[in-house]
């Protein structure tokens, strides 16, 4: 689906290596857990969260840390979704408002922006230029200090981000970084602040976001994203997003997707 879809549809998702800004249908979701820093931003009515199973609160704009399990339900027809990979920012030095809690939090400015971005990119549709557009800069008024990680670990990372459907296991990693297996687990973890095992299966189920528009059928996607079946698919994907892969697609058919990975390769 090209991007001049975004003159006609309210729903659009800016997609780069290590940011996501999604708005759009959320649907009737069970508990998701991304593997980044989730903001979500109201678009008009207040969202409602349960973080971990807890109680439920209600505001404009919800945090949520990376790989915590939530529940979310949108105060209206769209949610507006912005991630940030977990091992792509020092979280040290993240805006106070996105490590003060998980669940809603006050940060008028910070969804002000969210808002004003969102409403950018639809006005500007096919002539939006994401080159010339900082996300960081955009969404957060700054950019975002990248974190510091051991040279090892990085070129492991790069190698899973840059083929997120491969079948590299952590036995393949340590070794093609000269370190033992137990030592690369421990300084993988240190690293990224998360086990290979986990990154390694959010990447791939992250990976999904950029075949949500293709007229593919979800056999060939789930292939095309690792998977060694479509049981294996269908459960990562719920797991991590709350949803069946099919209503996924089903609720991305009149998306704009602006895909800078692409322009990146």
């Amino acid at each position: 689906m090209q991007a001049e879809q975004a003159r006609r549809s309210d729903r659009l998702m800016w997609l780069s290596a290590d940011r996501v800004l999604y708005a759009g249908l959320l649907g009737k979701t069970s508990s998701r857990t991304l593997g980044g820093w989730a903001m979500y931003v109201s678009l008009d009515e207040p969202h409602s969260v349960s973080i971990d199973g807890g109680p439920w609160e209600c505001g404009e704009l919800i945090v949520v840390p990376p790989f915590v399990p939530h529940r979310l339900l949108a105060g209206s027809r769209l949610v507006c979704n912005v991630t940030v990979e977990a091992e792509s920012v020092d979280t040290a030095a993240l805006p106070a408002f996105l490590t003060a809690r998980a669940g809603v939090v006050e940060a008028p400015l910070a969804a002000r922006r969210v808002r004003e971005i969102y409403a950018h990119l639809l006005q500007a549709g096919r002539d939006v230029d994401l080159a010339a557009l900082d996300f960081d800069q955009a969404l957060f008024g700054q950019a975002l200090v990248p974190r510091s990680i051991d040279p090892r670990i990085a070129a492991v990372l790069a190698q899973i981000k840059r083929d997120p459907a491969g079948q590299l296991t952590a036995e393949e990693a340590a070794a093609s970084v000269d370190l033992s297996f137990s030592r690369f687990l421990h300084l993988f973890k240190q690293e990224t602040g998360s086990s290979f095992r986990a990154l390694r299966t959010w990447k791939r189920a992250r990976s999904l976001l950029q075949y949500v528009t293709r007229q593919s059928s979800l056999t060939d996607v789930a292939l095309d994203a690792g998977y060694p079946d479509s049981t294996h698919f269908s459960h990562s994907i719920r797991q991590f997003y709350g949803l069946k892969p099919r209503d996924i697609f089903a609720g991305s058919r009149r998306l704009a997707l602006y895909n800078y990975q692409e322009r990146l390769c």
